[in-house]
């Protein structure tokens, strides 16, 4: 069903979508079967949503990056943007071109999602949370509420991101200008989680399975199923074993 004030270009609709009054579905986007497009929502030439998605309302799908002359790095991107099956992208949620997002994965309230990124399936991105340019992020992962996914990132699978949680990849502090080759963003390995308001430095790895605290400022790698707190985070002492 398509309201009649709607404005459709294009007419690749599968069966049983539904695209509500003042949505915008541009030429060359396809809508998957029974996939609900709510009022307001934008979806650019070249966007494909999948099956049973479900888009809220003022959501933003195929923004083109935009340097407006202030930007160091030239935003590099292709005009396209996949989101899969069941996938749920919430009220105001922004995803910019070049971005793949697998099944079943949820993308909160106003959270944004830069080119060149790839989400896994039956992942979480939540409400505020903000995903920058070329970061990968695996499946049944959880980014919470205001977390920073910084650009050139890399998060594995089952990993736990805490609410406010920041991330850089510039030691310069853009001084210098952009360059990829130094800019180079976090490495969480699968199975960490890392606390509530905690900070990771440029090219820091988290290993797998470890555990940063809450507040922890992480300047140095964290071995595989370590634990960390602090400024700056230090391992926390394993217990003695127990004598008998």
């Amino acid at each position: 069903m398509i309201h009649r004030f709607a404005v459709v270009e294009t007419e690749a609709v599968g069966a049983g979508a539904r695209v509500a009054e003042f949505a915008v579905i541009r030429e060359g986007a396809v809508i998957g079967e029974g996939a609900v497009i709510h009022p307001h929502v934008v979806i650019a030439a070249g966007v494909t949503v999948g099956a049973g998605v479900e888009v809220f309302p003022g959501a933003f799908l195929g923004k083109e990056p935009k340097g407006a002359g202030v930007l160091a790095r030239r935003p590099v991107f292709e005009r396209r943007v996949e989101i899969g099956a069941g996938c749920s992208i919430g009220p105001n949620a922004v995803i910019y071109y070049d971005v793949e997002i697998g099944e079943g994965t949820l993308v909160g309230d106003g959270a944004s999602i830069r080119e060149g990124t790839r989400i896994g399936s039956r992942t979480v991105v939540g409400r505020g949370a903000m995903v920058l340019y070329n970061a990968v992020i695996g499946d049944r992962t959880r980014i919470m509420d205001l977390a920073t996914v910084t650009g050139n990132c890399r998060i594995g699978d089952d990993v736990f991101i805490g609410m406010c949680v920041g991330m850089a990849n510039d030691n310069a502090m853009g001084r210098a200008g952009y360059d990829a080759a130094s800019c180079v963003g976090p490495t969480v390995e699968d199975g960490a989680r890392v606390g509530v308001g905690a900070i990771l430095l440029p090219g820091v790895t988290v290993g797998r399975n470890a555990v940063v605290g809450a507040g922890a400022l992480v300047t140095r790698d964290v071995e595989p199923g370590s634990t960390v707190k602090g400024v700056p985070a230090r391992p926390v002492p394993r217990p003695e074993p127990a004598r008998r």
